[in-house]
């Protein structure tokens, strides 16, 4: 039987052979055949056919007859719903010319009404002259392998249709890396149509590695993918368009294996990471801020936990990110604030902001810091709130600063308030001797003119700083150039203020320091003490025991003692500050019955710094 399939088969591939071998075959042989047989005369008319022919005729002519010259079958088409006619025109152009079919297909339309596709193959039965008396016919049913090739295409239409509308780049191969399809999302991110067939690897213009180099396109992850024959997941490149704009993208090549293992092809995915690529930027550039921030920049979850920490908040608080994070943020609360934090992780779980809250935190050496805080609820990418953002600023240097500008304004205050107080003594001391309007206007500008000269001496240096000149004079000079206001113009060697002592050298700032008490003291002694009467009297005496100034002011036969006014005034404190601060040394009141009495002492080295 396997001699007569292949001389069977072989009738099909070769005109020369002499197919009466088949003819003469019996019909049991035949009926063994996998496809049909039909075997007619020069005119098309059946003389013999198979069993399998039957079956895919769907009935069984009568050989012999003229009737059954349609080839078995009410009807035939071509599978483009072409018209053959009969089964004599594939037999007519056989015999006339003895050139065989091969591989026509057929449509065969059965008495059912349903149809077949059939591949026909067809040839000469020639006699020992070689002469043309008959045709062999052979003929399978292809129905399903057209069916499965039609439904193939479909699929592939189909699955071209759906690359086409994914929003990322896919494109294959064949084994060689020349591009077959390629989707409109390639397209847009080559920002060109490659030519399948020609252009190979990757429809990109050029190709770049992730650091700039160039990258040759048999160096592309799909190249790399075909010849190693491995699935690559991820790897980066960079494709430059024609335009020269250039697109970072990942890769994900997968080769295609055939059932023996052998690569046919690859796919090859592109994502564009152009929207990563600069939000990664953008936050390497945050991050940077976060880190070179002055300010102390704190992570925490909603139940209090640090979860990052800058340089910044290293500096503020002593504590190095490693030694924080993972732990409460009240390691920095003092334990009498802790229930602010309660306060604030409350606000924040309902969406609340917190702008310059000024409170106070602690160091990891236990000091305290004031600081001005502001918190900020931190979302996750759904929108939900997961922690918090705090920045605190050290305002310690803001508050001092403030607190020194509430002095300096109410020195100033009290400078001006003494002014006018001053002026109104000189007139009225002014006026106890003079004679005439004229004598007492000129007492009264020369008095003005010696005090405006002692309000100088009073005076920080307010240079811009590049030069510091510095003040010198003596404290018998000092003390002359600040009580002379007060004395009468017109007498030499006024009894109402003496001075007395050793001409001790001073200078620097201890010459303003010691010139602005001494302006007080007389400021006072005017206001409230022995200059405010014609009966009194001020001596200023100081002598030096070793290393040391003792300093006595004295006022006498003055009016009655108010210790409140000399004890609550701001001048007061001033002095206090002064004395103890930049001088050094100590000073004493005495309320005597006689009048007050002021004991100064300093350090003589103080004197000249």
């Amino acid at each position: 039987m396997s001699n007569l399939v292949r001389a069977t088969d072989a009738a099909q591939s070769a005109p020369s052979l002499r197919n009466e071998y088949v003819l003469n075959q019996p019909n049991l042989v035949l009926d063994l055949l996998p496809l049909g047989v039909c075997i007619c005369d020069r005119g098309g008319v059946i003389l013999r056919y198979n069993r399998s022919a039957a079956e895919l005729w769907g009935r069984a002519p009568r050989p012999g007859e003229l009737v059954e010259r349609v080839w078995g079958t009410y009807g035939l088409r071509r599978p483009d719903d072409g018209a053959i006619g009969s089964a004599g025109c594939l037999v007519s152009g056989v015999v006339a010319t003895g050139t065989p079919v091969r591989d026509q297909e057929i449509v065969i339309e059965r008495p059912d009404g349903s149809c077949i596709v059939a591949r026909v193959n067809a040839d000469a039965l020639r006699d020992g002259a070689g002469a043309v008396v008959g045709v062999v016919v052979c003929f399978r049913d292809v129905t399903e392998r057209r069916r499965l090739q039609a439904a193939l295409r479909d699929n592939e239409r189909h699955s071209q249709t759906l690359l086409d509308a994914l929003p990322v780049a896919v494109y294959t191969t064949d084994a060689a890396g020349r591009i077959k399809f390629y989707n409109q999302a390639a397209v847009d991110l080559w920002g060109r149509h490659p030519e399948p067939g020609r252009d190979a690897w990757c429809g990109s213009w050029r190709l770049y590695w992730p650091d700039g180099r160039p990258m040759s396109h048999d160096e592309c992850p799909m190249a790399v993918a075909l010849k190693e024959g491995r699935a690559i997941r991820g790897a980066e490149a960079i494709a430059e368009r024609p335009d020269g704009t250039r697109v970072p993208f990942l890769a994900y090549p997968t080769p295609i294996w055939d059932e023996t293992g052998a690569v046919t092809g690859a796919v090859n995915t592109l994502v564009d990471i152009t929207e990563r690529k600069h939000g990664e930027e953008l936050s390497q550039y945050f991050a940077l801020i976060v880190e070179s921030s002055n300010d102390a920049i704190v992570g925490k979850d909603l139940n209090g936990i640090i979860t990052s920490w800058n340089q910044g908040a290293e500096r503020l608080f002593g504590y190095a990110a490693e030694e924080v994070i993972g732990r409460p943020i009240m390691i920095v609360i003092p334990t009498e604030r802790h229930d602010e934090e309660q306060e604030i992780l409350t606000r924040i779980r309902r969406g609340e902001r917190i702008d310059h809250y000024e409170t106070v935190r602690q160091r990891k050496d236990g000091s305290h810091v004031e600081i001005s805080l502001s918190v900020s609820p931190v979302r996750n990418a759904e929108g939900r709130i997961i922690g918090a953002s705090k920045i605190a600023r050290d305002i310690s240097e803001r508050r001092r600063a403030q607190q020194q500008q509430n002095l300096l304004l109410r020195e100033m205050s009290h400078r001006v308030k003494n002014l006018f107080a001053l002026a109104g003594g000189v007139v009225t001391l002014s006026a106890r001797f003079a004679q005439t309007p004229g004598e007492m206007a000129d007492a009264v500008r020369k008095r003005l003119n010696a005090l405006s000269q002692a309000h100088d001496l009073t005076l920080p240096d307010l240079n811009d700083g590049t030069e510091r000149p510095e003040k010198h004079t003596t404290l018998h000079a000092l003390v002359r150039t600040i009580v002379s206001p007060y004395s009468d113009p017109e007498q030499d060697g006024d009894e109402r203020i003496t001075v007395r002592g050793p001409d001790v050298p001073i200078g620097g700032s201890a010459m303003t320091s010691l010139a602005l008490l001494l302006h007080e003291f007389a400021t006072n002694a005017v206001k409230y003490g022995a200059l405010s009467t014609s009966t009194g009297h001020v001596s200023v005496d100081w002598f030096v025991v070793e290393d040391e100034l003792r300093f006595a002011w004295r006022e006498r036969e003055g009016p009655p003692l108010d210790e409140q006014a000399y004890s609550e005034g701001f001048g007061t404190l001033l002095g206090r500050a002064t004395v103890k601060g930049q001088l050094g040394g100590s000073i004493r009141r005495d309320w005597e019955p006689e009048g007050l009495t002021i004991h100064l002492t300093v350090s003589l080295s103080r004197l000249t710094q």
